[in-house]
């Protein structure tokens, strides 16, 4: 069988559904590509890397399996063959005039945007990789925007403190934005109706806001769900509480199949700082905050800049198209077992026959319920299997005063044994030690780092050494030993300057 794919008809889109390194493992899989002169340009794939792949420029719409990022455009569609299966983002719960058309051209459609969010479909999932790419990118249209730092500096011309930035929802896209502005040093805020996710909050680095005493329920599908009005109206005095401290405020909120929630009100974005960044990723389903326009990029007449744009993972659009083609060729690799350019669709199987949107001039959208299974959240936490304790190996107090004993006479055999000149040292060397050990020792470890705390040991124990010395008739040895205290009480007194004030910058000043 022959796999076409398509150059996107749709204005502004940058993606292309096949890379040349995905058309290299679709050949694998023992079929014949041809490729839309064009196709990748704007991907940075020329035609010339596609024919060097094995692939050959020509009509894609003549091809068996037709695939595309966006649905074909009208006049695409009318050069498909009655049989022809077409690979592509659908949105299946929102074109159902579409559905309607290719049912009646007999066209078999899989809609990659239709995959179920369930362990054995996530080398598929379209929407999964694409939102972990409109999440970074979100947070670097917002730093265009915003125009000053995320993190927070020390610098000869003042300090310029962390940006805030508050994400609500936390599904793939909203940790691939936490996860961008941490790495950028913003202070990060997130909240999201599924508690089961305050834990991937924080362990990319973010904060997370529960909504004070509001009912959450633990999601079955994979996708947040509506919530209920008790919530809605607590989250509202939540975000109306947050937004006038919010330097960026993305919202990635979607209910699958219906508009976007609205989160955020236009008074609460008054709020906001002038100057301060919204980036509403629900744009394209009617936005979470009031005031967003899709694909446009509005400010307030508080200086808010609202941004609504609808294409964040086709900005980046090679990293999109490799990710994008590669969820197509798991998707063949699926449907073609034996690996012999024959694709098998199978409707009994729970994955094939989700995506599966037209068939056979039948429309079989929508699905039969696909549920993954959560653990609710208990009102207390189990109590841990018991397990046997492993008490601390304590030292007799014979081996403790036996110990230091044992060293004590070993040393004076030692110093016995050595000659008178090297005697004086060995005492000056292990009175340094004792003494340059509790010095430091003392000092609580968290006002120094671990790497000081040894190099402010040392210089501790040369401090003492170089002191004992200075009382040395020699002149070369006193002036040696003088050098030494300077340089070493220097080096202590600077260690613990700059780690005061590397611990001053983690310390947010009082409003």
């Amino acid at each position: 069988m022959i796999v076409g794919v398509l150059r996107e008809a749709q204005n502004g889109e940058q993606r292309v559904a096949a890379t040349p390194s995905s058309v290299t493992k679709l050949l694998a899989l023992g079929y014949d590509v041809v490729v839309d002169a064009g196709a990748g340009d704007r991907a940075a794939h020329r035609d010339e890397t596609y024919r060097d792949a094995g692939a050959v420029i020509g009509d894609a719409c003549a091809a068996d399996i037709v695939l595309g990022v966006n649905p074909p455009s009208p006049e695409q569609r009318a050069r498909l063959r009655p049989g022809v299966t077409v690979v592509g983002i659908f949105s299946p719960a929102a074109n159902a005039a579409l559905l309607q058309e290719m049912s009646t051209r007999r066209v078999t459609v899989l809609a990659m945007d239709a995959v179920p969010r369930i362990s054995r479909a996530q080398s598929l999932d379209v929407l999964s990789s694409m939102a972990n790419i409109a999440g970074y990118r979100a947070v670097i249209e917002a730093a265009h925007a915003f125009g000053r730092f995320f993190t927070g500096q020390v610098t000869a011309a003042g300090k310029v403190p962390p940006a805030t930035v508050l994400i609500a929802g936390a599904g793939v896209a909203g940790l691939s934005a936490i996860a961008a502005a941490g790495s950028l040093g913003a202070i990060v805020l997130a909240t999201d109706p599924r508690p089961e996710v305050a834990d991937q909050v924080r362990s990319l680095g973010g904060e997370y806001l529960a909504v004070p005493d509001a009912d959450v329920a633990v999601s079955t599908t994979g996708y947040a769900s509506e919530v209920s009005e008790d919530y809605a109206a607590r989250a509202a005095r939540m975000y109306a509480a947050q937004l006038p401290s919010t330097d960026v405020l993305i919202t990635t909120a979607l209910v699958p199949g219906r508009p976007a929630p609205r989160l955020v009100t236009a008074d609460m974005v008054a709020t906001m700082p002038a100057g301060s960044v919204v980036v509403d990723m629900a744009a394209a389903s009617g936005g979470n905050v009031e005031g967003t326009v899709a694909g446009e990029a509005v400010v307030t007449r508080n200086g808010v800049t609202i941004l609504g744009y609808t294409d964040l993972a086709g900005r980046l659009p090679a990293q999109a198209s490799q990710l994008y083609g590669t969820n197509v060729v798991n998707l063949l690799a699926l449907l073609t077992p034996v690996a012999d350019g024959q694709m098998t669709l199978d409707l009994e199987d729970q994955v094939q026959r989700s995506i599966t949107v037209v068939h056979n001039g039948s429309i079989l959208w929508p699905p039969p319920p696909v549920h993954v299974t959560a653990t609710p959240l208990s009102a207390e936490p189990a109590a841990p299997a018991p397990r046997a304790r492993l008490e601390p190996k304590r030292t007799s107090s014979a081996a403790r005063v036996a110990v230091p004993i044992l060293v004590a006479v070993l040393l004076f055999l030692i110093t016995a044994a050595a000659p008178p000149v090297l005697r004086t040292h060995l005492t000056v060397f292990t009175l340094a030690v004792v003494i340059g050990f509790y010095v430091i020792g003392s000092v609580h470890h968290a006002l120094h780092t671990p790497l000081m705390s040894v190099t402010n040991a040392i210089s501790g124990i040369i401090v003492v050494g170089a002191i004992l010395q200075m009382t040395s008739s020699n002149v070369l040895v006193t002036a040696l030993a003088g050098v030494a205290v300077l340089v070493a009480a220097i080096n202590v007194v600077g260690g613990f300057a700059v780690t005061r004030r590397m611990l001053g910058m983690f310390h947010r000043e009082s409003a």
